[in-house]
């Protein structure tokens, strides 16, 4: 017993640190990506008539806290009129429906070239509306921009141009945050997406690996779209989905890290839960749909299978997480009583190369937008503890939707409630979209909490500190998630 225990955590262990060295390898392309200058060839914006036209997209179900907000950013966009037009693909079933339609109307009145789709049936969710707008749509390029985010004027001019290289498929953009510093939520969520928007994004674009459209603050060539496949909804990331079926088809990406794209950050635990169980079931959907046609083919690099292997399976870590906090405290136990075991507890110190490396990564991107120095460093040591802690209890959770999609289950799209929240002054009760339901899941973080803190109370009883940091991270994260769940404030 104690053997298979101590088998399998090691397993967990090795296969987190070969998912390090694959971050690893994503900063040190970063980093030469740093260095490095694109002179691939632009369109000229001094020539207009050059250009192409542009379609901008704007999926939208009952999004009545934003609608307004994002429909009049997006009529501020500067981009020759002729040549733009915008698609409102509304879902809505409330009352937001008949806003959006007078908004509508008012902007068109201005000289606004926008219309207001409608579907019958929300078949295929925001890809079927997606794909439904395509067909009308008559730009040669099509942006796509959720609900809460809100492009800057220029957007257009600093994404289009780069589309005169006939290959190139798609721009992404980084995502700002608008309501950063709103809690200590909205910090961790903040923390854990610049990671992905400075490090990761950068390191496979400019490795030539498979990069991801994120959903959202894109932009896509419209023949590109149609020779992969079109959008589909059979997985709950249609963005991943797409991204990888296009890279097959050999269309080039292009990341730009300089063009902030800002967005609403989800303020509550519920809308977080449902945001980050979307995205990891989707990875994991998408492993078992392309992965393995991204390793049949002979004209990609060992390299670039072994990114997208990492990449396709990133949702997968939270199992791995899960698993070795359970068995740390049998093996807490287990290390105390088995003197003939000291040896392969003193070789698993090898395993703290994946915190080294995680803790390396992250620096990076904090001193990238925060700057260096003692009370830089000092404030991110607190946001280093305080993600990885959330993440952690947020694992369970996590890792029921990495199982479903591993297992071929399928679910709703579950959209992420939109508040309005620029700063601590706003406030998000009321809104008529948070789920306030208790489930099993909170049940057995209860449980786990509870838990962890016997792990604290072994330590102190045993004697061995080596895990009591990791306990307590535990005990932090899954506290932080179900208070916030029984009751969420501010």
């Amino acid at each position: 017993m104690d053997l298979g225990i101590l088998i399998i955590y090691s397993l967990a262990s090795a296969l987190i640190l070969f998912y390090s060295l694959s971050q690893l390898s994503l900063l040190l392309l970063y980093r030469r990506s740093v260095k490095d200058k694109d002179d691939s060839p632009k369109y000229d914006l001094s020539f207009p008539e050059n250009l192409p036209f542009v379609t901008i997209q704007l999926p939208l179900y009952n999004e009545k806290y934003v609608v307004e907000r994002l429909l009049r950013n997006i009529a501020e966009i500067e981009y020759p009129q002729e040549k733009l037009e915008i698609q409102v693909l509304d879902d809505s079933t409330d009352e937001s429906l008949e806003n959006t339609a007078l908004l509508v109307q008012e902007l068109r009145q201005k000289g606004v070239n926008i219309r207001h789709l409608l579907r019958e049936e929300r078949i295929g969710f925001k890809a079927g509306a997606l794909k439904e707008g395509l067909k009308t749509a008559t730009g040669e390029l099509i942006a796509v921009f959720d609900a809460d985010f809100l492009p800057k004027k220029d957007w257009l001019q600093q994404t289009v141009p780069w589309f005169k290289d006939p290959e190139l498929g798609v721009v992404q953009t980084r995502w700002g945050h608008i309501n950063r510093n709103y809690s200590i939520l909205t910090k961790v969520m903040a923390f854990a997406l610049d990671f992905h928007f400075i490090v990761e994004q950068s390191g496979r674009n400019y490795g030539k690996h498979f990069m991801n459209f994120n959903g959202t603050a894109g932009i896509w060539r419209k023949q590109c779209i149609v020779d992969a496949g079109n959008w589909a909804g059979d997985t709950l990331t249609e963005d991943l989905d797409l991204s990888y079926r296009a890279q097959l088809k050999k269309w080039k990406f292009k990341y730009l890290q300089d063009v902030e794209t800002p967005a609403e950050l989800p303020v509550i635990i519920s809308a977080v839960r449902s945001q980050q169980f979307r995205w990891n079931k989707g990875a994991a959907e998408n492993f078992r749909k392309n992965f393995s046609l991204l390793l049949k083919d002979k004209s990609q690099a060992s390299s670039t299978k072994i990114h997208g292997f990492f990449h396709l399976l990133n949702s997968s870590l939270f199992v791995l997480l899960l698993l070795l906090a359970i068995l740390s405290i049998p093996v807490l136990y287990i290390q105390n009583s088995n003197p003939q075991f000291n040896g392969y507890f003193k070789l698993m110190g090898v395993f703290a190369i994946s915190a080294i490396i995680f803790f390396a990564c992250y620096w990076i991107t904090w001193k990238k937008l925060n700057g260096n120095g003692f009370r830089s460093f000092f404030r991110f040591l607190g946001m280093f503890f305080a993600f990885f802690s959330v993440a952690m209890g947020l694992s369970v959770h996590n890792s029921i939707a990495v199982l479903e999609g591993h297992l071929g289950k399928k679910s709703d799209f579950v959209r992420t409630p939109k508040f309005n929240i620029h700063s601590v002054k706003d406030s998000w009760k009321g809104n008529v979209y948070i789920s306030k339901e208790f489930s099993v899941t909170n049940f057995i973080e209860i449980f786990l909490l509870l838990y962890f803190c016997f792990g604290i109370y072994s330590a102190i009883k045993l004697n061995d500190y080596g895990l009591l940091i990791f306990h307590m991270m535990l005990v932090a994260g899954f506290g932080f998630v179900v208070f916030s769940s029984l009751n969420p404030k501010r």
